[in-house]
């Protein structure tokens, strides 16, 4: 029998950070345990009294629909498109941490690297040394939904439309200790997520209540009640009590009285600590520590939008790159190629597209012959380079793939004309195909 082919996990080595920058990372640097037995620390943040987080489904209805307004910063690599839904790569928390078994959420999975929130349409906020630059941003997908919203059910997948790309970093700041912070505009607007409040004038004060909702250590969104204020001496961020981890990093950080945020958790005392073998989440009373750095919305607020129209992106000559966008168009092959078998190299189609999708619909129609589809990992180049996968080893023993995918949150924002190409490998033995043909629409 032919086995199936699984994501793989994420590993630590390629979520590593600088230990100025830790506080951001949801996977942080460990101190490898030495021969010495030296133990392994990682460097963020903890638990203030008693441990305020929750998962979505345990929330009330208000904080819910906060939590829905909430994105994960994940990797495009990371995420793998089947037509209307998009996998989620992740290693559990239990692995990736060693953690020890009396740590909460440790079957989950760790797979976004920050967090961020919905300010404006088209408009996310996190914090500046999450997105470093643009082509950070351009690598990042920012993703809603990535939440445990019933008992026992885990989040492996979304729905495709619910991947947002970055269009432009509005502005970012990054102060060692200082304000950190980042505005982006998504490739796209929002429409089915409601934008959040943001404090317009004034300040917190100390002892003024707080939660906040992110990805700790990238695990789906947690919902953190219980906190307060500590400290408002710095003009530029607030020192707190909140719950929170590497991964809460660009997380918004509400008023839990006005439900309005007070600002962007981005940085805080150490996660863990290591005890008997393994790590526990290390604990502080409310009021020791070194707290946790919130920057204040006031340091970012005039980059907010103000209103509910979402901006609209520069309109530019076409250029002879980039012919003119007509209301739809379809590309099409249908020359036949053989798909060798158990060859990962495997064949390509090229197809010569002489537009580019421009913010229409991208769908993707393939008729591909195979006496065994759950061999083959079928994928599309576009001009630029941006790939979506539209399947990977599914579909068992059936025969033939003869399907139109939706590959509009993966390369719908391409900007050029150009060859794309079909890509598909067959990777295990005995069964054999060919791609008769397939095209590309823009609608």
């Amino acid at each position: 029998m032919k086995k199936r082919n699984f994501l793989g996990n994420t590993t630590l080595a390629t979520l590593l950070c600088t230990s100025l920058l830790a506080a951001g990372c949801a996977k942080e640097n460990l101190t490898t345990q030495a021969q010495d037995n030296t133990k392994t620390e990682l460097t963020e943040n903890v638990i203030y009294g008693q441990d305020g987080r929750q998962d979505v489904y345990q929330a009330s209805e208000a904080l819910k629909l906060l939590a829905d307004s909430t994105v994960a910063l994940i990797k495009n690599s990371e995420l793998t498109q089947q037509g209307a839904t998009t996998l989620i790569a992740g290693e559990s928390f239990a692995s990736s941490y060693q953690l020890c078994s009396s740590e909460k959420f440790r079957e989950q999975n760790t797979s976004a690297f920050c967090s961020g929130s919905l300010v404006g349409p088209d408009t996310i906020i996190t914090a500046g040394h999450c997105i470093t630059s643009q082509s950070d941003c351009v690598n990042t997908s920012f993703v809603f939904g990535f939440a445990v919203k019933s008992a026992g059910v885990l989040p492996t997948q979304v729905n495709s439309s619910e991947v947002y790309r970055c269009r432009e970093i509005v502005s970012r700041v990054l102060e060692n200790s200082g304000s950190d912070y980042a505005v982006i505009k998504l490739d796209r607007a929002v429409t089915n997520h409601a934008v959040l409040k943001v404090r317009r004038s004034g300040e917190a004060s100390v002892g003024d209540p707080l939660l906040v909702i992110g990805h700790p250590v990238g695990l789906p969104t947690k919902i953190t009640t219980g906190g307060k204020v500590r400290s408002t001496a710095n003009d530029k961020y607030y020192v707190t009590n909140l719950d929170t981890y590497g991964g809460n990093s660009g997380s918004a950080v509400f008023n839990a009285q006005t439900l309005e945020i007070e600002g962007i958790l981005v940085r805080g005392e150490q996660d863990f600590v290591y005890q008997g073998g393994c790590n526990v989440s290390k604990v502080c009373s409310d009021d020791s520590c070194r707290g946790e750095d919130v920057t204040r919305i006031s340091q970012l607020r005039q980059y907010i939008p103000q209103d509910s129209t979402p901006s609209q992106p520069p309109v530019t000559p076409p250029t002879s790159g980039t012919p003119p966008v007509v209301a739809s168009e379809t590309f099409s092959s249908s020359q036949a190629v053989a798909v060798p078998d158990n060859n990962s190299v495997g064949v390509s189609s090229s197809l010569k597209v002489t537009s580019a999708p421009q913010g229409r619909k991208v769908l993707i129609s393939v008729n591909i012959a195979h006496t065994y589809i759950g061999d083959l990992v079928v994928k599309v180049v576009a001009a630029d380079g941006k790939s979506v996968v539209l399947s990977s080893r599914a579909g068992g023993s059936a025969d033939n793939i003869v399907k139109t995918y939706d590959a509009t949150a993966a390369i719908g924002s391409v900007a050029s004309a150009g060859s794309y190409k079909l890509v598909v490998q067959d990777l295990a033995k005995y069964d054999a195909g060919s791609i008769k043909s397939w095209s590309i629409k823009f609608q």
